[in-house]
């Protein structure tokens, strides 16, 4: 069963959508290494230099120039790409898969589906969207506006009446057999990213920036939006914020990266357990825990993290 689908649809379900409207057996871990090489996160452009130019003879120095103010490491991480990276986002996709489907291979979840009896109807695709909680109907209504005749589209008005609930009133038998046949075409799976991107990878990115974080920094937020959803109640990505910031500063308010990304994971955790007690928070302790003690904020491979009891290695 997929492991993780069903703590975030839950969490998606109960919360409000402010950013816009995230196993059967799981795929086999990939054993071969994962080729992956991001550029090294940059601080700031450096001036040019000036030439040195000789003092006129019998003239006396000029008064020391006054040094520059630093820049802030807000302003400074906006100016790249930090997560946003090529490489980066893809390690982010493997992370985050580590601990939905056990995998480092992604791409392998695009026709998944199934229910799994968390309340939220059918639980489908690579960042679990569910049949109860709109994102799917957010993702079929869009793909359907640009692709109209796909093998979805005579659900929506199914998908209309059971959004909100674990109901299969309309979608039972075919609805499954469906979604698995239009997730072999390369543009469901493209409008599958598209959706991904827009709910939860870009709004964790821009969040990160204004935050001044670095690539750890987003990665943290983008699996607390995916596991979480959206929104400001205490165990949604807002409320965790709020309660993150409530104990230390973030870099753009003058505090330091690494203390407010220790408070913002504590704060996850505590969330993750008061939704669902006793839950495995391994993604939190034995992961993202593990890429900031060892000061990783560029979140550069090779990385070596556990999930549920699994060892995954980048590259």
């Amino acid at each position: 069963m997929k492991r993780a689908a069903a703590l975030v649809c839950a969490a998606v379900a109960s919360t409000v959508y402010l950013l816009t409207p995230s196993q059967t057996a799981r795929p086999a871990q990939d054993t071969g290494p994962v080729q992956r090489e991001r550029p090294a996160q940059a601080d700031r452009r450096a001036e040019p230099a000036r030439s040195a130019r000789p003092a006129p003879a019998e003239r006396s120095a000029p008064p020391p120039r006054r040094a520059r103010p630093a820049r802030p490491a807000a302003d400074a991480r906006a100016s790249v790409p930090g997560l946003a990276a090529p490489a980066q986002k893809e390690l982010a996709q493997q992370i985050v898969a580590s601990a939905e489907n056990g995998t480092l291979d992604w791409r392998s979840a695009y026709g998944y589906v199934e229910d799994i009896g968390d309340g939220q109807g059918y639980t489908a695709g690579l960042i679990g969207f569910c049949t109860g909680t709109h994102d799917l109907l957010a993702l079929v209504e869009g793909y359907t506006r640009d692709h109209p005749d796909n093998a979805l589209a005579p659900y929506l008005p199914a998908l209309r009446r059971v959004d909100g609930t674990d109901s299969h009133e309309g979608l039972d038998p075919g609805f499954p057999d469906a979604w698995r046949t239009e997730s072999r075409t390369p543009a469901f799976r493209a409008a599958q990213d598209a959706e991904r991107d827009r709910v939860y990878f870009d709004p964790a990115v821009r969040r990160g920036r204004a935050d001044g974080l670095g690539a750890l920094g987003q990665f943290i937020y983008y699996d607390a939006l995916v596991f979480h959803g959206p929104g400001t109640g205490t165990t949604s990505f807002d409320g965790i914020r709020a309660r993150a910031m409530r104990q230390a500063r973030t870099p753009a308010q003058g505090g330091a990266e690494t203390a407010y990304l220790d408070a913002f994971l504590d704060a996850r955790r505590s969330a993750m357990l008061i939704r669902h007690p006793g839950v495995d928070t391994s993604r939190v302790d034995t992961a993202q825990r593990t890429f900031l003690r060892e000061g990783n904020l560029g979140l550069r491979p090779p990385l070596r993290w556990r999930v549920y009891g699994e060892t995954f290695r980048a590259p």
